[in-house]
């Protein structure tokens, strides 16, 4: 046989050697684990492709992707080019003869090792640095799209003089180019040096010359350029100075020049960019010299500048010039600061009023009616009832609520209230039984809202739901009630085909459909059902016969995911709500622009900013931010995404932002003019709580004006921890609709306390309206509440709450078996000068999995009461007819004899003691069921009294005046729904 193998022939070396049967397969196992490499890259950006266009959001897309393609093959080609040419220079320039050395003797060997496969070599390091480089710079596509389509601020910093513009979208894209720069001059020495050290231009242990000639110049022009590029650095560093962060005394992350920086940074730095430009023209002339020697000094001559100049002389000037006298130095750069940061973060329009903190009334009694006026205060907190709607509306184990509710308004009878809202949303982990086909193509969408009143509970201490059942029915008429996108769905779904879906249940079985949208993508091709398998990791997808026709799978389906998708520019507000808005569930999301590049703007971290007592307890409500630190944000964009549909539109919100500007020009036709925003749905947009919580925190230390206040930070305030739970987190923001002492009708408002730095006495009460159709809007109120007297902060109030003999012992009695007592939101409310503290409390026990409300803490003035009801409670307070009303777990169950002769009357007095009886029962052994229908049962029987005293009266009837049947047993006013 012949030799095919260029070695001995024979048996032993037929045995070593694989068949061609086995060379077969293993060649066709090569391709095809090449070929599937190449379908999951495929898969990946087809699927990717077809979601966009099913959200009509292609554009988004294409931008995005042949802009990372561009900078890629153009900054790929430039490393690649850089590095090659210099590699193929330095192998051009070698000497003809190596001196027989040692040392040479020993490269020979590698260099005739290498000599094959030179060009192989040369283009194996070029791709590989391209590769990289190209990565790296694709990741920087935001950065070009900002530089190309910046639009100006119309404002300039105080320093240079530069529109903002300069620093939020010029000088990012040009310390890139910077740092690509240096990354190219440095491998492109590192790359000559080791060609010319192999070909012997450069010698270490050889004897005679280090370098040729030829290598000193080629690698001091390389050098030069790199000094070059830092004579730049050394430009550019003049302007970062106005955006560059540092700890000072009076905050943390200060941005913007201080007095060491204007006098001896500025002027180092210009100093330095001199020296750097001589010295790469020192660098350069060795093309002609042939010496290292200048360049070398040049150098030496830099570095020692850089430390002295650059780093001793800015010492010297803030230990012996600033210290001394630091804030009459840093004054005129702190004013820069404070109105920079507070025109960046949109707080520069707060209006800061003193309050007393106490009431001016004598007489409180005049002050009962002026709570309803001031305030429609919510009792039904949205964080804490979600296992209520949970239990009473569930209705089905596949059906669940967030764990957080929304607040929103509704119109009732022609006037908007405060409602608590959520949606029976899909819940995998409660169906019946779990398989592929019923968590994909059966349960596959929630059902109808729920919405209760925020301002009063029945007579169990349920909320008083005006939304309920299912299917859905109450005052927000007809809607698409199907639930396909919302918070809870985080899986797919493939709809439309051959496979029914369950829609609900009732009395008379389960209700079936079949999606009718378009949303989706279309699975009837079998090349999106091939790609899908393979992006799911499910090859079900590929051959199901419950995939047909008409077929559609839904991906992405929470309403932020949506969002952030197709505006990847954007930062998404960690709380999305959903509305009913022209016969349609909506998910309202809120979206902001950031940048960190506003000068003399201090920069905040929006996680840490955003979080609280809510955010710790629920990932949903965290912020998502692709730029974690920012300096500059705006709410600019309202985002809408359908429930049924899933379509995401985009609004115009802040026609004014240069940043949003900016993006439109980027990816225009994505984002609608705030025009087209209907009259239905901007009755439903608010003011965000993640902009808010951003803006308080800002405010703890920018409320004040000037510099010297700001430098001593003697008003530094703080955002108080949440007094209801444990957490140790901050207090959230709380929606209400209330009115300011400036204003003269309520208004829905974003509401927030705050403490003096380090104590838990009130320092400031804040307040921003709200309401998106209002015409102050956006309007920020603070009423700072004076120093030299303390006001009760939340964190005394529930201490003072907590701490009273006869609430302590109530709490006790609630918590009685295996009762847990939970406390709602704190509400504060200005109210003549002095704070109206409101909180519910919340009893989950007696065999109930969910929380009722059972009483109510109200605090004013010193005085505090809790009661059954929020109206006993203010009554008890401002001392209002009927004020003491004696709770019906007093143990006092001896009514006195009913004065009423009317037989009708005296019988529904009777069935009112038998019922008062009974609940009184039901309530010593912790039956919160049975106490519930008692409850039920003395309203009843009080209504009855009521209505036969009154048919009585008007027949001059015994008893007309001597008796009131609206009064309960025991002499009390009866236990009523909460108001």
């Amino acid at each position: 046989m012949p030799d095919r193998g260029g070695g001995p022939t024979g048996p032993r070396m037929r045995v070593g050697r694989p068949s061609r049967r086995v060379r077969t397969l293993l060649m066709t196992l090569g391709v095809l684990a090449v070929l599937g490499m190449a379908f999951t890259m495929f898969a990946g950006f087809w699927t990717d492709w077809l979601w966009y266009r099913s959200v009509n959001y292609s554009s988004v897309f294409t931008t995005t992707l042949w802009t990372k393609i561009g900078l890629f093959f153009v900054f790929g080609l430039l490393m690649a080019v850089a590095v090659g040419l210099n590699i193929w220079l330095a192998h051009r320039l070698r000497p003809p003869l190596s001196a027989m050395s040692m040392e040479q003797q020993n490269l020979d060997r590698y260099r005739m090792g290498i000599a094959p496969y030179k060009k192989w070599l040369l283009f194996g390091i070029t791709a590989l640095v391209g590769l990289i480089a190209g990565a790296s710079a694709s990741g920087q596509w935001r950065t070009w799209l900002m530089w190309v389509n910046g639009v100006p601020f119309g404002e300039k910093d105080p320093q240079f003089k530069l529109d903002v513009s300069f620093y939020a979208f010029d000088l990012p894209w040009y310390r890139f180019l910077l740092g690509f720069g240096f990354a190219a001059a440095i491998l492109s020495v590192i790359a000559a040096a080791l060609t010319h050290y192999l070909y012997g231009g450069l010698r270490v242990t050889s004897p005679g010359a280090r370098a040729t000639a030829a290598a000193t110049g080629h690698l001091s022009v390389l050098i030069g350029v790199f000094v070059a590029l830092k004579a730049v650095a050394y430009w550019l560093d003049r302007y970062g100075l106005a955006v560059k962060s540092s700890d000072f005394r009076a905050t943390d992350n200060w941005t913007g020049l201080r007095y060491v920086d204007a006098n001896a940074y500025l002027p180092a730095k210009t100093i330095l960019f001199c020296i750097a430009v001589i010295c790469a023209l020192l660098f350069f002339a060795t093309l002609w010299r042939r010496t290292w020697q200048l360049p070398v000094i040049g150098f030496g001559l830099m570095v020692l500048s850089a430390i002295l100049i650059g780093g001793l002389y800015p010492a010297i000037v803030q230990k012996f010039q600033v210290q001394p006298n630091e804030q009459a130095k840093e004054a005129p750069y702190v004013e820069k600061n404070l109105e920079a940061t507070r025109k960046a973060y949109g707080i520069d329009g707060t209006k800061v009023t003193d309050y007393t903190g106490t009431s001016k009334t004598e007489d409180k009694t005049k002050l009962r009616d002026d709570v309803d006026s001031t305030a429609s205060i919510r009792i039904m907190d949205p964080n804490i009832v979600s296992p209520t709607f949970q239990q009473l509306q569930q209705i089905r184990n596949y059906y669940a609520f967030p764990n957080n509710l929304d607040v929103d308004r509704y119109a009732k009878d022609g006037k908007d209230q405060d409602t608590v809202i959520g949606l029976r949303e899909l819940n995998l982990a409660g169906i019946p039984k779990k398989n592929w086909i019923n968590n994909h193509f059966r349960y596959t969408h929630g059902y109808g809202a729920v919405a209760a009143e925020g301002t009063s509970a029945d007579a169990q201490g349920r909320p008083n739901f005006t939304e309920s059942d299912l299917p859905s029915e109450g005052d927000l008429g007809t809607y698409e009630q199907r639930v396909y996108y919302g918070e809870k769905t985080t899986t797919y779904s493939i709809v439309g085909g051959p496979q029914k879906e369950i829609d609900y249940s009732d009395d008379n079985g389960e209700k079936t459909t079949s999606y009718k949208g378009d949303s989706g993508v279309n699975l009837s091709n079998p090349v999106n059902r091939a790609a899908y398998a393979v992006a799911f990791g499910e090859p079900q997808i590929l051959y199901s016969g419950a995939i047909g026709e008409g077929s559609r799978v839904l991906y992405n389906r929470t309403p932020k995911e949506r969002v952030e998708a197709v505006a990847p520019w954007l930062t998404i507000d960690g709380d999305a709500y959903p509305a009913v808005v022209d016969g349609r569930i909506q998910w309202i999301v809120d979206a902001y622009t950031t940048t960190n590049g506003y000068p003399y703007s201090s920069r905040t971290t929006l996680g840490d900013t955003t979080a609280d007592s809510l955010t710790a307890t629920n990932d949903n409500r965290a912020v998502v931010a692709q730029q974690n630190q920012v300096n500059y944000i705006r709410n600019s964009v309202k985002a809408t995404v359908d429930a049924y549909t899933g379509e995401v539109k985009l609004f115009q919100w802040d026609t004014k932002d240069p940043v949003l500007k900016t993006w439109m020009k980027a990816f225009p036709d994505t984002v609608k003019p705030k025009s087209e925003i209907s009259k239905p749905l901007m009755d439903h947009l608010r003011y965000p709580q993640d902009l808010f919580k951003v803006q308080r925190e800002l405010l703890t230390r920018y409320h004040v004006k000037d510099a010297t206040t700001f430098l001593s930070g003697s008003e530094v305030w703080q955002v108080p921890d949440d007094p209801t739970n444990r957490s140790g987190n901050a207090v959230p923001p709380y929606y209400l609709s209330m009115k300011m002492p400036d204003q003269k009708a309520q208004a829905f408002s974003l509401t927030t306390t705050l403490t003096p730095n380090g104590r838990d006495n009130l320092s400031a009460f804040m307040a921003v309206d709200a309401e998106a159709g209002a015409s102050d809007y956006g309007k920020i109120r603070i009423l700072k509440l004076p120093t030299n007297t303390t006001v009760n902060g939340p964190k005394q109030v529930q201490s003072q709450f907590n701490s009273q003999e006869d609430i302590a012992e109530s709490i006790r009695l609630l918590r009685g078996g295996d009762s847990e007592v939970e406390y709602g939101n704190l509400l504060t409310v200005p109210l003549d000068g002095g704070l109206l503290y409101v909180e519910p409390v919340y009893v989950r026990g007696g065999g109930l999995k969910y929380p009722l409300l059972r009483k109510v803490l109200v605090t004013y003035g010193g005085q505090t009461a809790f009661e059954n009801t929020l109206d006993e409670a203010l009554n008890k307070i401002f001392g209002a007819e009927g004020a003491t009303p004696e709770p019906p777990d007093d143990g006092d169950t001896t009514p006195p004899p009913p004065t009423a002769e009317d037989p009708t009357v005296k019988q529904a007095l009777e069935d009112a003691q038998k019922a008062f009886t009974e609940g009184q029962d039901a309530l010593k052994k912790n039956d919160w069921e049975a106490y519930g229908r008692a409850q039920e049962d003395l309203e009843d029987a009080l209504q009855r009294a009521e209505e036969a005293q009154a048919e009585a009266d008007k027949a001059g009837g015994a008893g007309g005046g001597e008796s009131k049947p609206s009064a309960g047993p025991s002499g009390s006013p009866s236990p009523k729904p909460s108001s």
